[in-house]
């Protein structure tokens, strides 16, 4: 079988189409004289063939700053559009919609009245070039729920460790969008440069051998067993000319986002995620640098001044030992499509989720020494945590970036690191999430007053109070038959593949919540007491189906945790429904009344009856302080697969869908909020967020694209200024 040509994202059927279309639109006035604009502005109506496109985005992009910079916005319901405070420079500007195909690039400057010719497409697969990869993905077919539990090859096929078609759908979307989106056209389309291949099936086989994560998508793809033929049956059907339905336009108030974008990596570079301010206090950094990491390419700290339109990398995270083992393979199963048998990522850092504190200091988690612990976090130790619970490795531990002393401070934990929060205590503590069986603390306030990295540093099983007494008893270990006299100790990581992922202080007490990403996955409470470990108790709490797959975590001000799904919802659990918080029956099940499930926006998989959806949630986060727009407490999930961040209105129940239209591939882990200026309005404050997939490759122009940082900004309609 020969297979198709990816070229890029460049979509060669537009060349004929945009010969019968005027190359530059007329600058005319008289079509948008009631659209008041300054001189930094860029204004105009959209029309086509149909009259005024509302609900389309105009884009201006320009290489005249420092680094490539984007801004675009949607128009209103008559056609219209405002690109506000551009920097002045030479702009190419075109429209992007569903149901069209992307207009000539028009060359402007700032200042202008400038309406513009949106193109119809011309048939449903030209249309559908310009959908989220969700859309795309909805077309899997999945096994059907009278399938489970599978029953193995010698049965239906399904692998026997598949118990229920939620399991099936979550080892599916984590397994590979973890790490990019499925339904780009480089993932519905083969690369040429894969060969030939006697059929779909088998050019799959290869291609998850691609490359440096090649044992690890190789792996997962093999635990799918035959029914991995539903990967092949997805992209033949696509080669015939099927296409998803279309999604909606931008409506109501999502036609008054504003979203800037800067250039700030190259096209090798995994940037992780983001940090622009203390979420505790989001007005400090007010315009100062938004920092990014590089995970696997190299140990580099990416920043952004947004005033000034630089991005630098000048900041590395160094490792004590260079024995310290490398963060992916330097071997590769087979050649990649796109770097043959370059080794593109060769980094032992393992730079992970960069924080700031109230000094804006770069906290993030970093692989600094090989995983052997020292001493004191051994069994013998006088350390109260290792008396308590000893650890012999770490295999990521923690870092500092003081911009004061423009230099980086590393410390070996004895915990492994994960994801990283600062509570509203007075030491300042950081919490992590390990990956493990335990929660790590480090306290800062402690490092800076003593130097001590033992003393600073502190960790604690989860211990569930089984016995219902409300104190920490000696405890089964778990798989131990349970003792009514006893407490009982839970898995970090364990049976049906339970992991410590997320990690979130809350503002109302001292609890520590974390997601345990597996299916159906659970949110833990840790109340760490007077003496931790010595006074430490957890509780566990599972999402009611059709909800599973935990992964994100955050709460708000009142102390509701929310938590991003793996079945396509964003859940909320309010602890104070529960009629039962621990006791013998207190195990994970016990609270259904308190959980509550918002399915996201966007179509669910082909065979999946139960609601959700399609899209992917790596991660979400509560705009606690209005640095949005929408209201202090928005929760806002990531929307991996849909080109999105998807912003939550509790009161109405409603999702609003932060697009980026362009470059798609709009793949983010993180985010985060910043007020720089509380007396400016809707101009002093937004949301950030990076392009996140470990295959910058994939977006939209393939090689040559790097991650973009992107503000996004909420003004009072389609045509403020």
């Amino acid at each position: 079988m020969l297979m198709k040509r990816v070229v890029g994202f460049g979509l060669p059927l537009l060349g004929i189409i945009l010969l019968s279309v005027a190359i530059r639109p007329e600058i005319n006035a008289s079509q948008a004289d009631d659209i008041a604009i300054d001189q930094d502005d860029l204004a105009g109506v959209v029309t086509s063939t149909k009259g005024p496109e509302a609900g389309v985005w105009v884009i201006a992009e320009t290489y005249d700053l420092p680094t490539g910079f984007r801004k675009i916005v949607v128009t209103d319901e008559h056609g219209r559009y405002l690109v506000p405070d551009l920097p002045s420079a030479t702009y190419d500007v075109w429209v992007r919609g569903y149901g069209l195909i992307d207009s000539p690039k028009v060359q402007t400057e700032q200042g202008q009245i400038l309406n513009l010719r949106a193109v119809v497409a011309p048939d449903a697969q030209a249309a559908a070039e310009y959908y989220p990869a969700n859309y795309w993905f909805s077309l899997l077919e999945m096994p059907p729920a009278s399938e489970f539990p599978g029953t193995g090859r010698s049965g239906n096929g399904i692998p026997t460790l598949m118990k229920t078609q939620a399991q099936y759908v979550g080892n599916v979307k984590g397994a590979c969008n973890s790490c990019h989106q499925m339904g780009t056209k480089a993932t519905r389309e083969f690369p040429e440069s894969l060969g030939r291949f006697p059929d779909s099936l088998a050019a799959w086989d290869r291609r998850v051998k691609s490359g440096q994560q090649g044992g690890g998508m190789a792996s997962a793809f093999a635990r799918l067993g035959p029914h991995r033929k539903a990967f092949a049956d997805w992209t033949d059907r696509i080669e015939r000319g099927e296409v998803p339905a279309a999604p909606p336009r931008p409506q109501g108030v999502e036609r008054a986002v504003v979203i800037s974008q800067w250039d700030w990596s190259h096209d090798q570079a995994f940037v992780h995620d983001l940090v622009s301010t203390d979420k505790r206090n989001p007005t400090l950094n007010s315009y100062g640098p938004v920092y990014s990491v590089n995970r696997h390419h190299n140990p580099d700290v990416n920043s952004l001044d947004p005033l000034k339109h630089t991005a630098e990398t000048t900041i590395t995270v160094p490792v004590r030992d260079l024995s310290t083992p490398f963060s992916t393979a330097q071997t590769m199963p087979a050649s990649s499509p796109y770097w043959d048998e370059e080794l593109v990522w060769s980094n032992r850092a393992n730079v992970h989720n960069p924080m700031l504190d109230d000094q804006n200091r770069l906290w993030s988690t970093a692989t600094v020494r090989p995983p052997e612990n020292p001493d004191f976090c051994r069994e013998g130790s006088a350390h109260p945590s290792a008396q308590h619970f000893p650890l012999n490795q770490s295999r990521r531990h923690l870092a500092m970036y003081d911009p004061d002393t423009q230099e980086v401070e590393v410390f070996g934990t004895c915990f492994n690191t994960h994801h990283l929060f600062f509570s509203e205590d007075a030491n300042d503590t950081l919490w992590f999430s390990t990956l493990s069986d335990v929660l790590g603390w480090f306290d800062t306030k402690a490092w800076d007053a003593t130097g001590d990295i033992a003393k600073s540093q502190g960790w604690m099983p989860f211990v569930l109070d089984l016995n219902g007494n409300g104190k920490l008893d000696e405890y089964v270990e778990p798989g131990d038959p349970v003792d009514p006299t006893k407490d009982q100790r839970i898995r970090g990581v364990g049976t049906g593949g339970m992991a410590n992922y997320g990690v979130m202080p809350s503002p109302v007490d001292d609890a520590i919540w974390i997601s345990a990403a597996a299916t159906p996955g659970m949110i833990l409470r840790i109340d760490p007491g007077s003496n931790p470990p010595f006074t430490s108790l957890a509780e566990v709490y599972e999402p009611p189906l059709p909800g599973h797959t935990t992964r994100g975590i955050d709460v708000d001000r009142s102390g509701v945790v929310w938590a991003a799904l793996n079945s396509g919802h964003l859940a909320s659990f309010d602890r104070r429904k529960c009629k039962v918080l621990n006791g013998p029956t207190a195990t994970g099940k016990h609270c259904p009344e308190g959980w509550t499930l918002y399915q996201t926006p966007g179509p669910n998989f082909k065979g999946v009856s139960d609601s959700g959806s399609a899209d992917f949630h790596y991660y979400n986060w509560v705009d606690q302080f209005d640095t949005f727009g929408l209201g202090p407490d928005t929760p806002i999930a990531n929307g991996t697969l849909s080109d999105a961040l998807l912003a939550f209105r509790p009161d109405d129940g409603e999702f609003v869908v932060l697009r980026v239209p362009y470059p798609m591939g709009f793949y983010t882990r993180g985010l985060d909020g910043r007020i720089d200026d509380p007396s400016a309005g809707w101009k002093g404050k937004g949301l950030w967020a990076t392009y996140s997939s470990m295959a910058p490759w994939h977006y939209e122009g393939g090689k040559g694209q790097g991650s973009k940082a992107v503000h996004f900004q909420l003004r009072p309609d389609p045509l403020a200024k």
